[in-house]
Order: C-alpha cells, then sequence, then structure tokens
C-alpha cells in the first residue's frame, strides 16, 4: 500500500524543495486515478458548483453537498491527502465553523478543511484547529467574495495590496493553519509570501516559486468552457487521461509548469 500523504509530508517537502502536485476532485472514478497516477493533494473544490452544476460562481454550494463529493473522494484515497472546501457561508462565526469542520471530517473523511479569507477569520482557523483539524488558508483571488472584488481579476497588484496579503498569511499560520492557496496574484508577490512562510504555500495563477500547484481538474483536461492563462490542457498529444495526469505531476515535480505564459507580473 501507498504511503498516506499527511501535513508533515507537506511540510517536509516544502523544506526539501519537492513540489506539491495538487488538483482539484469531485468524484470517486476521478479521484482514483489521480491518486494511483501520483497526484499528492486532493482538493474537493467548491469550484463544483461551476464545473458539475453549471453556476457562474461557487456561491451556491452547500455543506451538504461538500459533504457528499468529499465523501466519494476520500473513500477511494489510499494516498493523496484530501481537502475540502468549508462552502460560503459555512464560517461566519467561529462556532458555526468548528462545527461544519468537524462534519467535513466526521461524516465526509476530509483530512484537512480549506477557508476562505485572511485576517477575519484567524479566530475560526484558531478554533478549528485547536480542536485537532488542520485548515488550508485561501487567500489572494477568492471566488466566495468575487462580488466584492468586483470580478475574477488578479489581485495584490499594488503595494498596498501586497502588503496586506502577506499580513494575512502571517495572521493564518500564526492562527495555526497548516498550508495556504494563493489564487491570481502576481509571480513575485507570491514567492514573497513563500519565504514568509513555514507552512506551504500552493499556487494557481501564482507563479512556478510556491511550494506546489494546483489546477481544476477540468481546466487542465480542456473539458472547460473557457481557457485561463494560469491554466494549461495537459490531455493534447496525450493517449488517456492518466497519462495526462501523470505529465501534469511530472510538470509541476520538475518546475515546467507554470511557465512564464502562465503566470502574472
Amino acid at each position: 500500500m501507498m504511503q498516506k500523504v499527511t501535513i508533515a509530508t507537506l511540510k517536509q517537502m516544502k523544506s526539501t524543495g519537492e513540489k506539491i502536485a495538487c488538483l482539484t476532485s469531485y468524484d470517486a472514478s476521478f479521484a482514483k486515478l489521480q491518486d494511483e497516477t501520483g497526484v499528492d493533494v486532493l482538493l474537493v473544490g467548491d469550484s463544483l458548483g461551476m464545473v458539475l452544476h453549471g453556476d457562474e460562481t461557487t456561491l451556491n454550494v452547500t455543506m451538504e453537498e461538500m459533504i457528499y463529493h468529499t465523501r466519494l473522494v476520500s473513500k477511494v484515497c489510499q494516498r493523496a491527502l484530501v481537502i475540502s472546501d468549508m462552502p460560503y457561508k459555512s464560517y461566519t462565526s467561529a462556532t458555526q465553523a468548528l462545527e461544519n469542520a468537524r462534519r467535513l471530517v466526521s461524516e465526509a473523511n476530509a483530512d484537512m478543511v480549506k477557508m476562505e479569507g485572511g485576517v477575519e477569520i484567524s479566530e475560526a482557523v484558531s478554533l478549528i484547529t485547536q480542536d485537532g483539524i488542520p485548515v488550508c488558508g485561501h487567500l489572494g483571488l477568492m471566488p466566495q467574495s468575487i462580488q466584492e472584488l468586483g470580478g475574477y481579476r488578479v489581485q495584490a497588484k499594488t503595494e498596498a495590496e501586497a502588503e496586506k496579503l502577506k499580513q494575512d498569511a502571517i495572521s493564518l499560520q500564526a492562527s495555526g493553519a497548516d498550508s495556504l492557496v494563493l489564487e491570481c496574484v502576481p509571480a513575485k508577490v507570491a514567492a514573497e509570501v513563500r519565504d514568509l512562510l513555514d507552512i506551504p504555500v500552493i499556487g494557481i495563477g501564482a507563479g512556478v516559486d510556491c511550494d506546489g500547484q494546483v489546477l481544476v481538474v477540468y481546466d487542465m483536461l480542456g473539458l472547460s468552457e473557457k481557457e485561463f492563462k494560469f491554466s494549461k490542457n495537459f490531455l493534447i498529444d496525450k493517449g488517456s487521461i492518466a497519462d495526462a495526469l501523470k505529465d501534469y505531476v511530472a510538470a509541476v515535480k520538475n518546475n515546467s509548469f507554470p511557465s512564464a505564459s502562465h503566470s502574472y507580473e
């Protein structure tokens, strides 16, 4: 049996410089294939609202849906660490956050929960991690805040915004977060955040210098209607989905993905 990826594994990978290959996953068939082809982390993302349900945003995804899909993924994972998104409005207070995080672990067997936000969620992160549940933070472009952010666009472009991002990242780590996703931020800013933190920083549209990379699996297989600058179709010229997954893992590990063309300045 393959050795299970743990929080300690991810921190060790950061310290040795081995890149963490992460993809979203929503069902048992994909999860089993991803697990067998060497993907280190499977993120059951609330992105399922867009890629599975056909919604314009992630805001309609419910706790019940996250529990259902996380259970499908975790059931077949032998090696990969499974992170589950806390959906919109599921952590409006620290006590509500703890209750829902416990559900994702106890009912769906998530290894870690992911929450969007910085200083404003520090109390919730502290409460959850003190309860023994690992938390992954999420900064930069935060899809659950898309209305406040004014659309899907690159974040932390000004010096003031970059400084706030760094302070939020430091706050999340201090509150007990064990990892951080950075979405759609300039590569230079992401590298600075990575150097500031002891915990692994996983990027999506955040440059090659992050400790790992994550993509929506439908995007990296060319199945999505939209093409994103930060993504790449790994299925082109490949004989199978399994080969595409292996190619993605290899590209992340050898630093050939993301290239400068997939990153923001």
